[in-house]
């Protein structure tokens, strides 16, 4: 995702196709995978009193929106198979500039705070996702169902209405609740098909096109994202497979409609002086230096004045050279966290890999903090007091979310690992194409190395010496399923 939104495992010297590779049997796995969960403390079954609250909101709203949008026809683009459907889209033309209606699931009508509900989602702070199942924020019949933007559905939505000027930057904002319709449900991948396939769907040419405008102003800003694309844990018949799934423009595109969405956010809390940012800090120089010496070590050329971000975009995730230090460039992206004030704008209000200011409220059907920068919003678009519910909650909810995020990370590490060793488990003494991401232990007899597998797409350590950026052999040496801990060694 652009603007390092959600950086994955690593790349590879070539995408996996994502219909090959070998698919590893259920049995074992799931039994990890529920090991895992019970190890990270992922929340299981919802309370009886959360799943009732849930069946009689569903029912029986809490509010209702005045606001009607239902002649609006919205559409949401998503992987295949989602049914928590956060956002919808409905972008038009405006004299030489754009007019961007984005709905956002509305759960001020579901959700009653300091009820059961809100009790639990704070308790679970994000969906937890796994290679299986899924451990959502809000019980099914919400995230699924009553509050999900479905098509051919009636919804209750916050609608961020935002002008654009002709070279995509934002003019004016406001954000208010009404109800939409969506009347189609798309996929990343249908969208670029129709796309390279030169379609006349103006929804979808508008989408590129102020998707483009957005990418170039990102890279004026100084923005920086790695290309990389998700390694994923694919439930296929009778089993799993570990796959890389390249990126494609359309989830680009889509991501700088959220991305605008959060930025204008920011801005209304920053005015408001009350809110809660996603910030991270500068990368500190010397991390900067860093990366350039390996750079030169390598033999990348990094021009003199070229930011780090728009190096980064240069860079080829299937050359070995350049693969290595999109590896040890994540050291400029650390620090990321939220930022909640009251009164008193925070000395840090940048995400630095966005380059601007930015704000989490586009998701919040599997997003705790998401609720309640929404309903900020609304109310400072509106020109009202800000809830007295959001201003309590605050300054609780960076810990509830640093929680969650660091559980998040750990059951999609360890379940990842638990795939890669089981796809290994009889390959022990075979040899593999790897390349060195990076050399913790350079110098240090019997050290090691980091290593990106070719094939399978893991990443791995292996005992042994070799240059960063080496395209080196290594062989397995041990596997252990129930760690999901494999051993190389440089052959």
């Amino acid at each position: 995702m652009a603007g390092m939104a959600a950086a994955h495992r690593t790349v590879t010297l070539r995408p996996t196709d994502p219909e090959a590779g070998e698919v590893v049997a259920a049995a074992g796995l799931t039994q990890r995978f529920d090991a895992i969960r019970a190890e990270q403390e992922v929340p299981e079954e919802f309370p009886a009193d959360v799943l009732a609250e849930a069946e009689r909101v569903a029912a029986q709203p809490l509010s209702r929106p005045e606001t009607d949008l239902t002649d609006l026809p919205f559409v949401t683009i998503d992987p295949p198979g989602s049914m928590d459907l956060d956002q919808a889209m409905h972008l038009s033309r405006e004299g030489d500039g754009y007019r961007v209606r984005y709905a956002i699931a509305h759960l001020e009508s579901f959700v009653e705070p300091g009820g059961a509900i809100d009790a639990e989602a704070r308790r679970r702070g994000q969906t937890i996702y796994a290679p299986d199942t899924r451990t959502p924020l809000h019980p099914p019949v919400l995230s699924e169902g009553a509050a999900s933007l479905l098509p051919d559905e009636v919804r209750p939505a916050y609608v961020w209405d935002i002008r654009l000027d002709a070279t995509g930057k934002h003019t004016a904002a406001e954000v208010h609740p009404a109800l939409v319709r969506s009347v189609e449900r798309l996929e990343y991948t249908a969208v670029q098909a129709a796309v390279d396939g030169g379609t006349d769907d103006e929804r979808l040419l508008l989408l590129k096109e102020i998707g483009e405008l957005r990418i170039a102003l990102e890279q004026q800003r100084g923005g920086a994202s790695l290309p990389m694309p998700d390694q994923e844990v694919e439930e296929v018949e009778g089993g799993f497979r570990l796959h890389l799934r390249p990126l494609v423009p359309s989830e680009d595109w889509n991501a700088q409609i959220s991305l605008l969405t959060g930025m204008v956010a920011a801005e209304m809390m920053l005015e408001a002086r009350v809110g809660i940012l996603r910030t991270m800090p500068e990368p500190e120089e010397q991390a900067v230096t860093q990366l350039r010496r390996i750079a030169g070590a390598l033999g990348v050329e990094w021009a003199e004045g070229t930011a780090h971000g728009a190096f980064l975009r240069s860079l080829d995730g299937s050359d070995p050279k350049h693969l290595a230090l999109i590896h040890e460039s994540t050291v400029l992206f650390r620090g990321a966290g939220y930022t909640a004030f009251d009164g008193q704008q925070p000395e840090i209000v940048e995400q630095a890999a966005i380059a601007a200011p930015y704000a989490h409220v586009t998701a919040p059907l599997r997003r705790l903090v998401d609720r309640f920068g929404l309903a900020l919003c609304a109310a400072v678009s509106a020109g009202q007091e800000v809830p007295q519910w959001v201003r309590e909650a605050l300054p609780l909810l960076p810990e509830l979310m640093e929680i969650s995020d660091r559980r998040a990370g750990a059951v999609e590490r360890a379940t990842t690992d638990a795939v890669e060793a089981a796809t290994l488990a009889d390959r022990v003494g075979q040899t593999f194409a790897a390349v060195v991401v990076d050399t913790p232990d350079a110098g240090v007899k019997g050290g090691h190395l980091d290593v990106q597998l070719v094939d399978p797409p893991a990443l791995a350590t292996a005992k042994g010496s070799a240059d960063l950026g080496a395209e080196v052999t290594v062989r397995l040496t041990g596997v252990d399923l129930s760690t999901g801990k494999v051993d190389f060694e440089v052959a």
